[in-house]
């Protein structure tokens, strides 16, 4: 299954990772950022560019691309959590389509900035394969038909799909370790090893030391509540993931994926995969329980009876079973009304609760945060998710009861849906 001590099949295929020196006792910076996945790193790589007088340090608790940046399904997709109906009734149908648009560039972005992450725009497609998920396929915009859906990914029972082109593949542990490497180049500090503990107008407390800054940013996720005061800011939700062994060329004749499109169906528990560069399935799903005061622990990292599920979920996508090669998990942040945001504000930015389509997002994030922090008015910066505030989470134990029962709703939804009771 892989090194144990590795969290994911992505961060086991780079060369050994040895963290970065710690933060050398109290220091001062123009920004410090709070987190060193995709968000914190992107905001330092466009802001280095945009501001090149300002000095900035990037906070990582234990290594750049530890969290879910590192361990993540490898999709820079255009999607987000709250649809553009729902969007267009709040801020307007201009907004939501310029939020809609910006993130499609923003997978676009991702390959053009050129970091060898193994980069394919070959979209992704949502398979249907029940009358109920044909019925809300038929409501989406790129809707397939039967024939067309199984021209792009064979799957059992297709129905019907509905394809975006507003996706890639990548890697995305090489993604984010090259774009570590980038902002070291330009002149950023990157301290991991760094356990930020607290930080407010001014000042980021850490285990090592106290950085005071102008400009503090919060970039960490689903691991916000493990920061001082933000307990109930975003709920850690786990998400978890299996990559096989590499695939005969006869098979992947049969299932397609020829330009490494990625791959889902309409159920309501969220599943996600691709074909990977060297041809296996990487796939996961949502499905692990929500754990009680959102804590965060390596253990919860493994959970057998998912892995089982996802192993027999492929099993019955593509009547095929291979080896399972890997198995590892990890949160992902959802705040209370699944909209993602961006701000600054008193000298503090935050950018964050993705819902599990952070990979293209976090871009537009850093991108948006690097045009507040300096003071630029941009179409970015006037985008519905800048200054967005969810309440926070219910407290406990409240907020264990309802995201669980959440959970176990959707698994029983899609049970129901793939096997409904006979008409009368």
């Amino acid at each position: 299954m892989g090194n144990s001590m590795i969290p994911s099949f992505w961060l086991s295929t780079l060369d050994p990772i040895v963290p970065r020196p710690p933060l050398p006792g109290d220091r001062s910076y123009d920004v410090a950022i709070a987190g060193g996945g995709y968000t914190g790193l992107w905001t330092a790589y466009y802001l280095s560019q945009l501001a090149p007088s300002l000095s900035i340090a990037v906070l990582e608790a234990s290594y750049c691309g530890f969290g879910a940046s590192g361990r993540n399904g490898g999709w820079a997709s255009g999607l987000f959590p709250v649809s553009e109906a729902k969007l267009a009734r709040r801020y307007g149908a201009d907004r939501a389509r310029a939020m809609h648009a910006a993130l499609a560039d923003a997978v676009d972005e991702v390959g053009r900035v050129g970091i060898d992450c193994d980069y394919a725009k070959g979209g992704t497609i949502s398979l249907a394969r029940s009358p109920a998920q044909l019925r809300r396929a038929r409501r989406s915009p790129g809707f397939l038909s039967r024939s067309a859906a199984a021209a792009i990914c064979n799957a059992t029972d297709v129905l019907g799909g509905v394809y975006s082109p507003d996706c890639a593949a990548l890697h995305p542990a090489r993604l984010v370790r090259g774009l570590l490497d980038a902002v070291l180049q330009r002149g950023v500090a990157v301290y991991e090893g760094t356990r930020v503990l607290s930080l407010s107008r001014g000042s980021v407390v850490t285990d090592h030391g106290t950085v005071t800054a102008g400009t503090v940013v919060r970039a960490l996720e689903g691991y916000t509540a493990q920061l001082s005061g933000h307990r109930r800011a975003l709920a850690p939700v786990y998400s978890l993931m299996i990559a096989t062994e590499p695939l005969p060329a006869s098979d992947w004749e049969r299932i397609g994926l020829a330009r490494r499109e990625t791959f889902t169906d309409e159920r309501h528990m969220i599943i996600y995969g691709q074909r990977t560069a060297d041809d296996r399935l990487a796939f996961g799903g949502r499905g692990a329980p929500y754990h009680f005061g959102s804590r965060i622990e390596p253990s919860y990292d493994q959970v057998p009876a998912v892995f089982d599920s996802l192993r027999e979920t492929l099993a019955d996508m593509f009547r095929i079973r291979p080896g399972i090669a890997y198995r590892w998990g990890g949160p992902l942040g959802i705040p209370r009304d699944w909209m993602p945001s961006v701000g600054l504000r008193d000298g503090v930015a935050w950018a964050g609760g993705y819902v599990g389509d952070g990979v293209a997002a976090a871009n537009l994030a850093g991108r948006t945060l690097a045009d507040l922090i300096a003071g630029h008015e941009t179409e970015r910066t006037g985008l519905p998710w800048v200054g967005h505030r969810s309440r926070r989470w219910e407290p406990e134990p409240i907020r264990w009861l309802g995201i669980n029962a959440g959970l176990r709703a959707t698994t029983l939804r899609d049970a129901w849906e793939k096997h409904p009771a006979p008409a009368r």
